[in-house]
């Protein structure tokens, strides 16, 4: 008699395994399509001024409401007057500085100011109630707390192409010939990224950058150019540890190729770009190549 039950109960566990293995879900393919958080939460850098005349102003509960996210319902300042009318859509913005300001690499400052202005994605809005001069809008989507004072502005989709197959990565991939700049910051001005981070390079649409291009990073070994300390000539030589022959300077040696990733938004002299893959960290300071 156990020994029925036992086979009973082990048939049934057995079933139970086997009918969860023909339920469960596909595994994920290794190519897709960016999903919103990555596309609508990337932030940009732009040089030219963003018009900030559409503002947040308020919110329900602002006595002691003072930031804003999903399924709030806040206050801007234009309505019917101004053309508003419900379920109009908006994305919501602000400028960003750098709450640190320390350099990573000797010429990111000045790359940067070139650059422009970042700005953070904070989330989307749409209008439930338009008035004569002011509207009420939900928060429908949200990337960052939202805040009074930021910046209002249509709605505007952000195509990106399909991702390419990791696995086709080549990691000693020879040069392209085609442009070259840098990783001058990471979104929220994060020197270190990896794979699914979004980075702010200085090449943009007046170098031929566009939506859906590919950039591949690369670094040289024994560059100096990080504020960091470094050793003096460690790509041949470590005290202890060995030494080549003879000296190696950083362009005599092969190029480390560290990733590579897609670019989801340009301006005439940046482009934001997500990591797709990544071998290891990928710092400010490490040079890109359109591929």
């Amino acid at each position: 008699m156990r020994a029925n039950v036992a086979g009973l109960c082990l048939s049934f566990l057995l079933g139970s395994v086997i009918c969860s293995a023909q339920n469960a879900p596909p595994p994920t393919p290794a190519t897709g399509q960016p999903d919103a958080s990555s596309v609508y939460c990337s932030g940009f850098v732009a040089d030219q001024r963003v018009s900030d005349e559409m503002r947040l102003i308020s919110s329900e509960q602002s006595d002691y409401k003072i930031i804003y996210a999903r399924g709030d319902h806040v206050h801007i300042n234009r309505g019917t007057n101004q053309g508003v009318k419900e379920g109009d859509r908006f994305m919501v913005l602000r400028p960003q500085g750098d709450p640190v300001e320390v350099r990573w690499f000797k010429w990111q400052s000045k790359l940067m100011k070139a650059m422009g202005t970042a700005y953070v994605d904070a989330g989307q809005l749409r209008v439930v109630k338009a008035q004569p001069s002011v509207s009420v809008a939900e928060v429908t989507f949200s990337c960052n707390y939202m805040q009074r004072g930021d910046i209002i502005r249509p709605f505007e989709e952000r195509p990106v192409a399909p991702f390419k197959e990791s696995a086709k990565f080549d990691h000693f991939a020879p040069v392209s010939g085609k442009p070259v700049a840098m990783v001058v910051a990471g979104k929220d001005f994060h020197n270190a990224s990896g794979q699914n981070d979004a980075i702010y390079v200085n090449l943009g649409t007046n170098q031929g950058v566009k939506v859906g291009d590919y950039f591949r990073v690369f670094r040289y070994q024994g560059s100096m150019a990080e504020e960091a300390p470094q050793t003096k000539g460690y790509q041949y030589a470590i005290y202890g540890f060995g030494s080549a022959a003879k000296k190696y300077e950083w362009n005599d040696l092969p190029r480390e190729v560290l990733g590579e990733g897609i670019v989801l938004s340009s301006s005439r002299n940046s482009s934001t770009v997500m990591i797709t893959f990544s071998s290891s960290e990928i710092y400010a300071g490490d040079y890109v190549e359109l591929e």
